[in-house]
């Protein structure tokens, strides 16, 4: 079992400034992806009375739960965050792998994997952060940000306390953004005006079966008691069983993707969606208050692959044939309301339709599963890219006029534009052969290598995929390190040599085991069989989360004595210390030796019960300064922590 880490404060600080002065980079995401807005007409939206300054943003998700997640969507254009759905039960074992990108898209991940209390200090975490971009320049004028926190799935849980908790929280950070001001290593950012209304809106995960009077109420206590603006989160099955079938098998051809009749027993029927949604507007209205919907949760279908653990019978779709049903639920839901309700919407978006969703008047168009796909948050600046052209292309100057002019032909007002725009956009997917499962059939290629712990391809394509920025870069010199043995003698210390060990690549790829969750998305993406999460260097951020692991995996210090790196390798725990002069202090089990690398069998001392393989003192060393080197969330804790305290009986050195 892993177990999600946030990344401490002062590390995310510390890395992300440090990162964009030395590399022109944010998390791995290249500067020339950030969206500044510059040249771009006016892609604002109002919602729930803030305004945000793109209709953009990450759907409720992996890219949601924690905080460098979050940076990066707003980096790349994301204006309103859908933050990841919490709920009382907040100890959940998740499957791993849980999330398949092999073809259109599944998971098996449908909660928060922190605790109530780190989910609420990471959503603070990402809007200080934001700020503090802000603060340095990025995104002048287009930096307005609306925070969505979601919860789920119960009424009794809701009402509980450490849900209350969290729901006041958002809405009043005073004592989080406090503390974490403390925190603060740069010192032109500690006295920033930090918003402390982190988010007054609130979309309501409604799951699979969850009945429509318990949906009502929910709804009604977040409105009256809790007093936020409330989008409900409706589920594919509205459409019913027949035209569900008929789209998702006979015009899309997904045949083998089964929805069990069990979900339309449980799910609330059109029917009684129109009672509630129109009595909660009516309510909401009375209150002052914003209320909307929002198409659509995942589609529940049968497991028939292999991919997930064999316990998982069923799963989540996304993707293509899920854009094709919520558009359809979407035009119906207007021929119901008309323009009445806002929409927010988030079911298989991606560069090529998300202006054409954003013309229906849909407010906000977020994206989960294209952003898992190779380039990850990269991909997100062809969204607001495709979306300034068809502006330009009409001569637009703001959302409004393009929703009035985007599909052509004069409409009466704004509202008419809308649902005229719905009508044609639902006919055009129901046609469109990039929806189809033939079209959505092929799985990323593998090459046929399996994937090493060093020297793989570099093609870097794990990186960016990562929800959570779990993977990184380091460079290690190219050239051979030797494969020896160092062992104890009569007269001093001998040296057998057994080959060598080569770096053929400019650089090599490590995995940051606190950020990963063993999703199993690097391992879809990646050309090699393995999985980079699996096999490549795994580093901890702390020595106790190390400790806590039974992974193989390294973690480093500073200690009062210099630096410590620990690692377990092959099962055996091992410790790396500088000491004076350049050499090295290597334990393990059953030997304690310094030696200088130079030099081994002439500069030994210590003891050793037998011989002592130095290969994983070599690895140790070159990983140790290849990571020191670079811009990660190793480098960047030790460069804001305090010292720790050293080992009893170190030598100092």
């Amino acid at each position: 079992m892993v177990d999600l880490i946030p990344i401490p404060f002062p590390v995310l600080v510390t890395r992300l400034f440090r990162e964009l002065e030395r590399k022109q980079a944010a998390f791995d995401l290249p500067a020339k992806r950030f969206f500044t807005g510059e040249g771009a007409p006016d892609l604002s939206i109002a919602l729930h009375g803030r305004r945000a300054s793109t209709p953009f943003g990450p759907a409720a998700g992996p890219h949601t739960q924690m905080a460098q997640n979050i940076v990066l969507a707003w980096l790349a254009g994301g204006r309103v965050i859908e933050l990841k759905t919490v709920q009382i039960k907040d100890r959940l074992t998740i499957p791993r792998p849980c999330i398949d990108m092999q073809t259109i898209g599944f998971n098996v991940e449908w909660s928060q994997e922190l605790t109530l209390e780190q989910s609420l200090e990471e959503y603070v975490k990402a809007a200080m952060l934001i700020e503090m971009l802000k603060a340095d320049g990025l995104a002048p004028g287009r930096g307005d940000t609306v925070f969505d926190m979601s919860v789920g799935y119960d009424l009794a849980g809701i009402r509980s306390e450490r849900v209350r908790a969290f729901m006041e929280g958002l809405k009043d950070a005073t004592a989080v953004v406090e503390r974490l001001r403390a925190q603060i290593p740069v010192a032109r950012f500690r006295d920033l005006p930090y918003p402390t209304r982190i988010s007054d809106t609130l979309t309501l995960s409604t799951f699979h079966g969850c009945p429509p009077e318990e949906i009502e109420r929910i709804a009604e206590f977040l409105l009256r008691e809790v007093g936020l603006h409330v989008v409900v989160k409706l589920n594919p099955t509205l459409l019913g069983k027949d035209e569900l079938t008929a789209v998702l098998h006979d015009r899309l051809g997904y045949r083998e993707l089964q929805v069990p009749d069990a979900v339309f027993a449980r799910d609330a029927t059109w029917e009684q969606v129109q009672g509630f949604v129109g009595r909660l507007g009516t309510l909401a209205e009375s209150l002052g208050r914003g209320f909307g919907v929002k198409f659509t949760n995942t589609l529940l279908v049968r497991n028939h692959k292999a991919f997930f653990p064999a316990s998982e019978k069923e799963m989540y779709m996304s993707g293509a044939p899920l854009h094709v049903l919520a558009i359809n639920l979407v035009r119906r839901f207007r021929g119901a309301f008309g323009d009445r309700f806002p929409i927010s919407f988030s079911a298989g978006i991606d560069a090529a339709n998300f202006a054409d969703a954003v013309a229906l008047g849909l407010t906000p168009v977020s994206v989960c599963t294209d952003l898992l796909k190779v380039g990850g948050y990269g991909r997100a600046s062809r969204y607001l890219a495709s979306l300034a052209r068809r502006m330009e292309e009409v001569g637009a100057k703001d959302i409004d006029t393009f929703v009035m002019r985007a599909f052509g032909g004069p409409a009466a007002d704004l509202a008419a534009a809308r649902l005229r725009n719905t009508e044609i956009h639902a006919e055009r997917v129901l046609e469109d052969p990039r929806y189809r499962a033939a079209q959505n059939a092929k799985s990323p290629k593998k090459v046929g290598s399996s994937l090493l712990m060093f020297d793989c391809l570099t093609c870097d394509k794990c990186i960016p995929a990562c929800p959570n920025n779990a993977n990184f870069s380091f460079a290690i010199p190219q050239g051979t390190v030797p494969v020896q043995s160092l062992a104890p003698s009569s007269d001093g210390w001998t040296v057998a040599s057994e080959g060598v060990l080569a770096f053929r690549r400019p650089w090599q790829i490590g995995t940051f085991a606190d950020a990963c969750n063993e999703c199993g998305n690097c391992d879809v993406i990646c050309p090699e069989d393995g999985g980079p999460f699996r096999v490549k260097p795994l580093f901890f951020g702390s020595v106790e989360s190390w400790q806590r692991s039974n992974l193989d995996g390294f973690a480093l210090q500073r200690t009062a004595y210099g630096l410590r790196m620990v690692g377990r390798c092959e099962g055996r725990s091992l410790a790396l210390d500088r000491v004076a002069g350049g050499g090295v202090r290597y334990r393990g089990e059953g030997f304690d030796v310094t030696f200088d690398p130079a030099d081994p069998a002439a500069t030994a001392a210590g003891t050793a019960a037998g011989p002592v393989d130095l290969t994983w003192a070599w690895i140790m060393i070159l990983l140790r300064d290849a990571v020191t080197a670079g811009e990660n969330y190793v480098s960047a804790g030790l460069g804001s922590g305090p010292l720790s305290a050293p080992l009893g009986g170190e030598r100092p050195g």
